[in-house]
């Protein structure tokens, strides 16, 4: 099993801190960096940062949000990140939800499943350098009766194959992103659940497209701090975990509040949006349960991150990302020196 890191979004306050994990996690050897967006820094700009900064480690998008950018423009954009940093660039794609999609990007949140296919499709048609025509649902290129023509991308990528991610939580989504994608991204992932909240969806999807799961890569992102108050760590990500299962998307349309239903938590998770959702984010993340945080990070000591990584990698997890938790750069980066402990301790380096 592989490790990864995210840094999260870029202006969450640890910016100046940023650019050093990654530094400390390219000399540490771990395998890929991810950066987000949501509606404050771009996920492209961050990485073409760090990719000038660090000389070993890929940089990947988690997500590049589909309803942000033209499926070429996106295409263009791996193209060029790929080139610039020798061939080290992961392209992460994801629907986002309804409130950004709609409220920031003014593009409808209706048929994601069919949107991200015809997204994938260009992408990587795009990336082949030959020249582009589509003819879909949601998008056709050239558009017709007009001056369009067919184009083809002027940028070679460093290499013929750019690793393309899908973020996905329902089955469904799942299903497709095994599919036609080369790896997935996963949050709030179980070692206990993965098999039945992702893997069985995502193995579904390979074998329709008639592959294995050889070589697809089973990517959850996980917090990770270091200490010996389990419960005091725990205590810190129960905001986090409030604003996902309790306030993101809509009442109807929450994904994360879904997960949490389908791992068990159906009582518990309803609690939280509704505590949530009526301005009561600090009941919202105290009804969060203790159990739920625990199963979905890295805590404690090297000890116990050693056997929960290899419960993750028993699980079926192929690249384990993590958000190293800390007050200062000090406390991260002996995180990051920690998840690599703890991987080997656990035999799996």
């Amino acid at each position: 099993m592989r490790l990864g890191i995210n840094l999260g979004y870029w202006g969450a306050g640890m910016d100046g801190d940023n650019l050093a994990v990654a530094q400390e996690a390219d000399r540490l050897g771990y395998d890929v960096c991810w950066a987000a967006e949501a509606y404050g820094s771009d996920a492209p700009t961050v990485l073409a940062w760090v990719a000038a900064k660090t000389e070993r480690i890929d940089v990947g998008s988690a997500i590049m949000q589909i309803p942000a950018r033209q499926p070429a423009m996106t295409a263009m954009t791996a193209a060029t990140l790929d080139s610039l940093s020798g061939g080290r660039f992961r392209l992460g794609l994801g629907v986002s939800g309804p409130q950004v999609s709609e409220g920031w990007y003014g593009v409808k949140f209706d048929k994601p499943l069919a949107r991200t296919r015809e997204y994938v499709e260009i992408v990587r048609r795009a990336m082949t350098r030959e020249r582009l025509s589509y003819d879909g649902e949601h998008w056709t290129l050239p558009l017709p009766d007009g001056p369009g023509k067919p184009l083809k991308l002027t940028v070679h990528p460093q290499r013929e194959h750019i690793p393309l991610y899908i973020a996905a939580i329902g089955p469904k989504n799942l299903e497709q992103t095994g599919e036609i994608a080369d790896g997935a991204l996963l949050i709030f992932p179980s070692a206990d659940h993965l098999e039945d909240t992702a893997l069985r969806h995502i193995r579904a999807g390979r074998e329709k497209a008639g592959l294995t799961m050889d070589g697809f890569d089973v990517c959850p992102t996980v917090p990770l701090a270091l200490g010996d108050d389990v419960d005091a760590l725990a205590d810190v990500f129960r905001p986090y975990t409030a604003l996902y299962v309790g306030g993101m998307g809509s009442r109807k349309q929450n994904f994360y509040n879904q997960l949490a239903r389908r791992m068990g938590y159906e009582k518990e998770a309803a609690e939280v949006q509704d505590k949530y959702l009526a301005g009561d984010k600090t009941g919202a993340a105290a009804a969060v349960p203790h159990s739920l945080i625990d199963r979905t990070t890295l805590l404690g000591s090297v000890e116990r991150i050693a056997d929960r990584m290899a419960a993750y990698a028993a699980a079926g997890v192929t690249t384990l990302t993590v958000a190293p938790a800390g007050f200062t750069l000090d406390e991260r980066v002996a995180a990051l020196r920690a998840g690599v402990e703890a991987l080997e301790r656990a035999g799996l380096a």
